[in-house]
């Protein structure tokens, strides 16, 4: 993208005319949600009716997630070009999200020990039935950790792409990258140069399907109340307490890590980030917000090798609020058929969890799956009682969305600073309303704005904004440049 001759400025600097409250996307996504809620309430039968919209609206960003990642992943690493430097980036997420999730977990275990949910509930085990379960997670059984590891390799990369299996792309775009790490950029620049004009191309179709996200928002909360209703709540309230107190002390912890190792200020950032964690809270879904969420943080500072690497993974391996929900709900449920775990026991169960939660991400009915398991494995309480969790389960759908997504946020924050790749006056930049580099224009429909920007940022004698965090300007390599037919433009930063 181009931006209009430097002789402009001076037309160009009027102020702008201010964005109106309904046309803010978190205003809009915020009446959509209220709105899901009273129909869902009041009219549920319209509401559970209503689900196509939400189902619709997550099925447009998993059209491109796949795509998204790839590209992403493979032009981050070859900005980058040391594959060293990528190799240490996975090998350190991977470190981080191990010890969050045990963290995540053995937090969990403390809130239940403390609480007590399920005490005095005298399930009898006679009353159960194993048909509700199968319903929900469809009979399967969770992978062992070999099975695991070869799922992860595609055995055919069309079919990883057609499947949408997002480890199995990230794990074909490391080695496509580093192969042209390797080839060299110069080389490889015809093929680079390719990407990125598609790449550009799948921000504008992402900038085009967030216009009706709040349609989205709205079908799928309708769904979500209409379905399942608001009474549940007190069938299951100290179970629910004990869950969401545990998320907003465990959000509180996630503000001091993110402060003490990449002076991230968290609240700033929330703020920052309000219209994808509505969404995400709206449609119940991390995924809903996945390209969106990649793009800020680039914007915010993190480079989009890193960026690519450590988000799509922490989808699988960084489920946070799953954590949390699993240990409380293990013992909700041994507390409720009356049994008291012992130290032991209880660290058994940490062990299983620990390996059972990891890649379950989009598997259906996984956290009972990872809970079935575990009964199984330790033979506490019958593996049918977990159905009891039926009813719950939806409702805290909320707290693990929020949970899930914020912990993968600060992972890349922790990762990026970690490996060097953070830049954070860039962060500053961003959290005070500025569009940091031109793909981030591009996905949020904000290309005049970020041409103003530059234009402001030029003219006071700053360097221009990368193509991306971590990536070369414009000017830098030409065949990336693109603008619109009969456009009067000028490089960047001319010769």
């Amino acid at each position: 993208m181009k931006i209009p001759d430097p002789a402009a400025l001076k037309a160009s600097s009027a102020p702008q005319k201010k964005k109106r409250l309904y046309q803010s996307l978190f205003f809009q996504i915020l009446i959509a949600v209220v709105a899901g809620v009273l129909i869902g309430h009041f009219w549920p039968n319209i509401g559970s009716a209503l689900r196509p919209l939400g189902d619709g609206f997550i099925q447009l960003i998993k059209m491109i997630i796949a795509p998204l990642i790839f590209l992403v992943i493979v032009t981050g690493i070859s900005a980058v070009g040391d594959v060293k430097a990528v190799g240490r980036v996975g090998v350190k997420a991977l470190l981080y999200f191990t010890g969050a999730t045990l963290f995540a977990l053995v937090f969990g275990l403390i809130v239940g020990n403390i609480v007590q949910p399920g005490a005095g509930l005298n399930i009898d085990p006679s009353t159960l039935s194993q048909e509700a379960l199968d319903a929900k997670t469809g009979h399967a059984v969770p992978k062992d950790a070999a099975a695991f590891i070869l799922d992860v390799i595609p055995s055919s990369v069309i079919g990883a792409f057609a499947s949408n299996s997002l480890l199995q792309v990230l794990f074909f775009s490391v080695f496509f990258g580093a192969a042209i790490v390797v080839i060299g950029r110069e080389r490889c620049l015809p093929v680079i140069s390719l990407m990125e004009t598609v790449l550009e191309l799948i921000f504008k179709i992402m900038s085009w399907i967030m216009r009706v996200a709040p349609i989205g928002a709205f079908g799928a909360m309708a769904f979500i109340i209409g379905q399942y209703g608001v009474g549940t709540l007190g069938t299951y309230a100290l179970l629910i307490a004990s869950c969401y107190g545990a998320a907003v002390i465990f959000i509180g912890l996630l503000f001091l890590v993110a402060w003490g190792f990449a002076r991230v200020p968290l609240w700033q950032f929330l703020k920052y980030t309000r219209e994808e964690f509505l969404l995400a809270l709206g449609t119940a879904s991390t995924e809903a917000v996945m390209p969106r969420i990649m793009t800020k943080l680039t914007n915010a500072g993190c480079s989009r090798a890193t960026t690519g690497l450590v988000v799509p993974t922490g989808y699988s391996f960084n489920l946070d609020g799953a954590a949390i929900y699993l240990s409380i709900s293990l013992l909700f449920l041994a507390q409720a058929f009356g049994h008291h775990l012992d130290l032991g026991q209880q660290l058994a169960a940490l062990g299983v969890l620990l390996l059972t939660s990891k890649g379950m991400a989009g598997v259906p009915g996984s956290s009972f799956l990872a809970l079935s398991a575990t009964a199984a494995a330790l033979g506490i309480f019958p593996v049918a009682g977990v159905a009891l969790l039926l009813g719950a389960d939806r409702l805290m759908d909320s707290m693990r969305v929020v949970v899930n997504l914020l912990g993968n946020c600060v992972a890349t924050f922790v990762v990026a600073k970690w490996e060097g790749q953070f830049d954070r006056s860039v962060m500053v930049r961003a959290f005070n309303g500025e569009i940091t580099n031109e793909d981030t224009a591009i996905m949020l429909g904000k290309e005049d704005v970020y041409a103003q920007q530059e234009l402001e940022r030029i003219s006071s004698g700053q360097n221009p904004s990368p193509k991306f965090r971590g990536g070369p300007t414009s000017d830098e390599i030409p065949q990336f440049e693109m603008s619109k037919p009969g456009q009067t433009t000028t490089p960047i930063c001319p010769d």
